[in-house]
């Protein structure tokens, strides 16, 4: 029996490990392209890539079931001229190649899964966002909409396509929930700014069952909101984070203290002011069930 094979570019991150290992547990052998390969391990292998030349990893592609690209560099970081320019080629520019690379193989993969973010409704304040929502203003809407039109422009007339716009992914001790728990073990995990911008999360476990919903499912095609049904205030999330890890009280931390916070950790205040409020309506609709549809219960699980 041949085994699936399953393709993960710029998947050596926090969500593309835990993708992996979930793929894995499936029976998928994993391929991971990275700029910075290490030793592959069991059925997780390694390739090199620069994530916008074709290579040598054009024959890990073809033949796979599927590919989900991650790529893209961190937007956790000061917006310079020259990092905006990075952020959005790096995430253009794996999507031409990726496509490139499509288009030349002799077996056309099944399923082309894309990531975008939820960052293209921009800071949505009262307003509830579902996957049919229009763009947003200023410079992250605007990169994620040049990133959604490069994936949609790349004809592949023999896959399938899924974007994925991914909200905040809660898992323990990595990424956002982390650097916030870690923040509210010492005291200081209040509220940010006036605390009425939206968290628009959802469990790690959740948020891998997108992705083997888009891998697997033939009916999932097009554009889906990838986040919890429940999105909450900034004000209530970190009171329910403190209560998991125990802390009855933080000083709420005013809009100016973060600003000059961001500044000397070397990253953008919009990125703890701006707020999204969005819904998976499609996802809903097609009759996915989250395992952690509650805060409080998420944080249960990641912090027992």
């Amino acid at each position: 029996m041949t085994t699936k094979r399953c393709v993960l570019a710029g998947g050596s991150g926090f969500l593309g490990t835990a993708l992996a290992g979930e793929l894995v547990s499936r029976g998928y052998d994993v391929v991971v392209l990275t700029r910075k390969p290490g030793k592959s391990a069991g059925c997780v292998r390694q390739i090199s890539w620069d994530g916008k030349t074709l290579g040598d990893w054009l024959e890990a592609i073809d033949g796979a079931e599927a590919v989900v690209n991650l790529s893209g560099k961190s937007v956790i970081c000061r917006y310079t001229q020259e990092n905006r320019q990075e952020i959005l080629a790096s995430r253009v520019d794996s999507v031409k190649v990726l496509g490139e690379a499509i288009l030349r193989c002799k077996k056309p993969r099944q399923v082309w899964v894309q990531c975008g973010s939820l960052a293209i409704y921009g800071d949505t304040g009262e307003r509830t966002c579902d996957d049919s929502a229009l763009p947003g203003k200023g410079f992250s809407a605007e990169t994620c909409l040049l990133w959604e039109e490069a994936f949609s422009s790349m004809k592949v007339p023999a896959t399938r396509k899924v974007l994925l716009r991914i909200g905040i992914a809660l898992g323990k001790n990595k990424g956002a929930l982390g650097t916030l728990a870690n923040l509210a073990r010492f005291y200081l995990g209040g509220t940010v700014g006036n605390g009425r911008q939206y968290v628009s999360w959802l469990h790690m476990k959740d948020l891998t069952e997108m992705f083997l919903w888009a891998i697997q499912l033939a009916e999932i095609k097009g554009v889906f909101n990838a986040c919890g049904p429940k999105p909450i205030t900034n004000a209530e999330f970190m009171l329910q984070l403190r209560r998991a890890l125990h802390r009855p009280w933080s000083p709420p931390i005013p809009a100016w203290a973060v600003v000059i916070g961001s500044r000397l950790m070397g990253t953008e205040a919009e990125l703890a002011l701006a707020g999204r409020r969005c819904i998976p309506k499609r996802f809903q609709e097609s009759g996915f069930e989250f395992r952690y549809p509650l805060l409080e219960e998420a944080l249960r699980d990641l912090f027992p």
